[in-house]
């Protein structure tokens, strides 16, 4: 055997056992989380790709258990943060504070880390807490550091960010602008449960044994999942049917589709492109292959940009579903590469 053929044989048994440590988180939040395994797999597939997400879902759903079971399996330190109007950026992020000596005179300066520097962190409710708040969260979502007067601090290492908004209680909410929701990865819906689903969840949740988990994974693994997420090829022609997609979203391009141009906002922006990508390549690992197909396009299709494309007003007005609409788009786009 050659050295070539030996490490193509290492790197294959590496990634099978990767694979297989995946299916293992998966199956343990399962456990725990009864009847969302579609949930878990877009929440894991948001971890594989670098990226955060944005949950919502009506309350009582098991939202935080799911953040909470998540972060135990994959062995990432949890920091929770409740959101609400009078929350500052500094809660967020940390302070300096000034030391003093014994005779009471402030002789140095010290930063003290917030909340914001766990591995995993769970944003409850970032539509209750004001602009300025919620930008200090999403700031350090996309640079991975948080400034405090005028130095700068690296955050953990893997940084995942789960953020949760009630789609219902509106009242005392501020909405996130466009362009911090872009920021977020994957915008995930949890429904409520079918009447099997819910019957397995009282079941298990109020009896006297409860199911527990241990950590299956630990960060520098997870970094390495990453890794190897990035690494999965993309045909040439795929990646040409996905720029070609993204551009049919867009109203101000004359070559769109006469219904995107009349009742949608705005288009998916590159990042959500690469959203596509990335989730799309995460979940073909996932699934044990190390290429995507069109098929991983489509399955993560409306997680990575439902909340990155937005009916107008007369959109609104004329009762257009926006992700049908997407689908449609990204079907037509597809079959000329996909013949």
């Amino acid at each position: 055997m050659t050295d070539q053929e030996s490490n193509n044989r290492e790197r294959l048994t590496e990634l099978e056992w990767e694979i297989e440590q995946l299916q293992r988180v998966r199956e343990a939040i399962g456990t725990v989380v009864v009847g969302h395994y579609d949930i878990i797999d877009q929440l894991l597939i948001s971890l594989l790709g670098g990226g955060h997400v944005l949950i919502e879902g009506a309350p009582g759903l098991g939202k935080t258990l799911l953040v909470r079971t998540m972060a135990t399996v994959c062995g990432l330190d949890l920091s929770r943060i409740q959101f609400t109007p009078d929350l500052m950026p500094a809660d967020i992020t940390g302070t300096v504070i000034l030391l003093q000596d014994e005779q009471g005179r402030s002789h140095s300066r010290s930063f003290q880390q917030g909340p914001i520097f766990a591995q995993m962190v769970l944003a409850d409710e970032i539509n209750r807490a004001t602009p300025k708040t919620q930008s200090a969260l999403l700031e350090a979502m996309q640079e991975r550091t948080v400034t405090v007067a005028g130095s700068g601090h690296a955050l953990p290492e893997p940084f995942f960010v789960l953020a949760t908004q009630n789609p219902v209680e509106m009242e005392g909410t501020y909405r996130l602008p466009e362009a911090q929701i872009d920021r977020f990865f994957f915008k995930v819906v949890i429904g409520y449960p079918s009447t099997d689903i819910l019957d397995d969840i009282l079941a298990q949740t109020t009896g006297t044994e409860q199911p527990e988990t241990t950590a299956i994974l630990e960060p520098g693994e997870i970094l390495r999942l990453q890794e190897l997420t990035r690494g999965v090829l993309l045909a040439s022609h795929v990646r040409r049917a996905v720029a070609e997609f993204v551009q049919t979203t867009q109203p101000d391009n004359s070559s769109a589709p006469r219904e995107v141009q009349r009742f949608i906002r705005f288009g998916i922006s590159p990042r959500g492109a690469q959203a596509l990508i990335l989730a799309a390549k995460a979940r073909a690992l996932m699934n044990g292959r190390y290429n995507v197909g069109f098929s991983d396009l489509e399955a993560t299709l409306h997680p990575a940009l439902r909340h990155r494309f937005q009916l107008n007003f007369e959109g609104h007005a004329e009762g257009k579903d926006a992700e049908a609409l997407l689908g449609r788009l990204f079907r037509d786009a597809v079959s000329v590469h996909n013949g």
